[in-house]
Order: C-alpha cells, then sequence, then structure tokens
C-alpha cells in the first residue's frame, strides 16, 4: 500500500502560517483522494479537509474554511496543507491518509487508510 510521510510542523503564533507536506512512497493516489486530519490530546482524530487526486475537487470541515487550503503536485506525489490564521484551537498532531473507501469526500476516519506518522503543529496564543 505503500507509505505516508507528513513534515511541515512546527511552532507557530496565533494568526500566523504553516504549510504541512504529505509525501507518498510505493504508492500513487490516482484514483483516490487524500485527506488531512488532526488529533489534539485527549480528543478523537477529526477530519480536516480532503482533495480528489485526478480532479482537484476539495472539501474542507467547518472549522477551516477560509483558513486552510489542501492541494496536491501530481508530479512529486505530494499533497499540500495551507494553513493560514492559525488559531491556538488548530493545535494538534496533523496526518495525511489515502482515502480507501466510501465516498471521496467523507470525513470519516474510518474510510482512510496508510496514515502517516503525524506532524505536530502548535499554536501559541
Amino acid at each position: 500500500q505503500g507509505q505516508l510521510a507528513e513534515s511541515g510542523g512546527g511552532l507557530v503564533q496565533a494568526g500566523g502560517s504553516l504549510r504541512l507536506s504529505c509525501a507518498a512512497s510505493g504508492r500513487t493516489f490516482d484514483k483516490y483522494s487524500m485527506g488531512w486530519f488532526r488529533q489534539a490530546p485527549g480528543q478523537e482524530r477529526e477530519f480536516v479537509a480532503a482533495i480528489h487526486w485526478r480532479t482537484g475537487n476539495t472539501e474542507y470541515a467547518n472549522s477551516v474554511k477560509g483558513r486552510f487550503a489542501i492541494s496536491r503536485d501530481s508530479a512529486k506525489n505530494t499533497g499540500y496543507l495551507q494553513m493560514n490564521t492559525l488559531k491556538a484551537e488548530d493545535t494538534a498532531v496533523y496526518y495525511c491518509a489515502a482515502h480507501q473507501r466510501g465516498m471521496w469526500f467523507s470525513h470519516n476516519r474510518s474510510d482512510f487508510g496508510s496514515w502517516g506518522q503525524g506532524t505536530q503543529v502548535t499554536v501559541s496564543s
């Protein structure tokens, strides 16, 4: 199934920006979508955004609409999550994953697999 590897996390002040990357090796997303999820301490892993790899169509959680943008570079087999106007409540470990079942715009983490190891995003207020 290949592997996914996130990078780009870090510490940023509220109102700042970060761009996360998700590099895929040993697989492609041609027939799938790629999703970003996040998990804060003591909370469930929640959907953030997804992109249909072929069409570029996107789907976002209401909490990040207008602030985050998901994109992909097919040639590099890499997806991105541009995060702007970050808030303290965006602090979490961010994961990318490959969609495996159901509708491509699913918000359900059980519809995704091949999870990366995660990258920490900390927003200081």
